[in-house]
């Protein structure tokens, strides 16, 4: 377990690296040698400890929360569960006479032309799209899967499709 831990902490390492464009010799050369190439990549291998005084140090160096630096449940092959499926009912959305609404039904609009889905009903969105909608309305996305389940238009489904009981 601490083998597969090492190693999913070592891509996210590597991948956060390669987000902000950055090879190894350009970590060392940017933090003016205080992260030596050879040791990071050796992190990223999963070859190596690293400290979590030394992980806050490197998370603080690409600027990105210590968080973002961890692997998930889906980085260590866990997560056998499918997250539930998000379903928005596009009928009850055409329904609303919110002005908030409206963002979310060009938002729906835009998924549905980029996939070619147009059955008008409803509309199966990903985690990812909750999230990207919860920055669009500026709140968590806790907060704006209760607004959409009070507006009617958020349906949590199980993996089979069907509806949960209660």
């Amino acid at each position: 377990m601490e083998e597969t831990y090492a190693k999913a902490l070592g891509m996210r390492l590597r991948a956060i690296r390669q987000q902000q464009a950055l090879s190894l010799q350009g970590v060392e050369e940017k933090s003016r040698g205080t992260w030596k190439a050879v040791v990071v990549g050796s992190y990223e291998r999963g070859d190596r400890a690293i400290t979590v005084q030394r992980l806050s140090d490197l998370a603080r160096f690409y600027r990105v929360p210590v968080a973002e630096l961890l692997p998930g449940a889906d980085d260590l092959g866990g997560g056998a569960e499918p997250p539930p499926k998000l379903v928005l009912d596009l009928e009850r959305l055409q329904q609303l006479d919110l002005d908030e609404a409206a963002q979310l039904a060009r938002f729906t609009a835009q998924i549905q032309s980029m996939r070619g889905d147009y059955n008008g009903r409803v509309l199966t969105v990903r985690n990812d799209d909750l999230h990207t909608l919860s920055l669009i309305y500026g709140e968590s996305a806790s907060q704006l899967s209760e607004r959409l389940i009070d507006w009617g238009v958020l349906r949590h489904e199980q993996g089979d499709g069907e509806p949960p009981e209660g």
